[in-house]
């Protein structure tokens, strides 16, 4: 039990962190894998490894191929990303790009099992479904030509974070801590980024590199959008 509160504990306060740091970036402090992270920053209470989250979900959450923030975007099992991958919409941009949060993608400093926070995402598919995908990937600092295919996303409970009990016994300092934690844990869950509209959130995405720009617009007209391998 004293395991499982220094866990809880734990994850929630990097979840504190990551709702103060900067509004991109990677943290390496600890590994992490995505389907935990993405369970913890989304609220959806599915176990398991990421390729079986899809299937899990049936029956208990909605479903579908529209983007929405604090949803899971579900990858399919794929190459070298046997087990799939999951990740949090962070962000929607447009129609077809969108910035996510996820942990255990990039190599970063050589490592894995980091998190990165609203990295860029751009919707390839020929019919605009978000069933397949190119991901920003940070040892390049682009976005690279590998396409994901994807199951589509899982809708976020609104009541799911509210809903975690906390253990019995915490002392009062304990319970302090993780009621702001956990405060952390629903801010960055619900997305929210007081004073940064549509046009600001999209302008800074631009203003990332050139080649996002280009992508995002690319996107936004419907061409293809293309990039170097990872």
């Amino acid at each position: 039990m004293l395991k499982r509160t220094r866990t809880l504990i734990g994850s929630l306060a990097a979840a504190a962190v990551m709702t103060f740091a900067p509004a991109s970036g990677a943290f390496a402090d600890v590994y992490w894998q995505c389907a935990p992270f993405a369970r913890l920053i989304s609220g959806v209470q599915i176990y398991g490894d990421a390729w079986t989250w899809w299937k899990q979900a049936m029956g208990r959450y909605e479903t579908g191929s529209a983007p929405k923030a604090g949803a899971v975007l579900c990858f399919k099992p794929s190459g070298k990303m046997r087990l799939g991958h999951v990740a949090v919409v962070s962000q929607v941009l447009t129609d077809r790009v969108i910035q996510i949060t996820h942990a255990n993608w990039s190599r970063i400093g050589g490592s894995r099992g980091q998190i990165e926070k609203d990295v860029t995402v751009i919707d390839v598919s020929p019919a605009g479904d978000w069933s397949e995908v190119k991901v920003w990937y940070d040892p390049i600092r682009d976005i690279g030509s590998s396409t994901y295919p994807t199951h589509g996303f899982i809708y976020q409970d609104a009541e799911a974070l509210r809903t975690v009990a906390a253990p019995s016994n915490l002392n009062s300092a304990q319970m302090a801590a993780l009621t702001v934690a956990r405060g952390a844990a629903s801010q960055v869950a619900s997305v929210v980024r007081p004073g940064a509209g549509p046009l600001q959130i999209l302008g800074q995405a631009a203003d990332s590199t050139d080649r996002i720009a280009a992508l995002i617009q690319a996107a936004a007209s419907g061409q293809p959008a293309n990039g170097p391998g990872n």
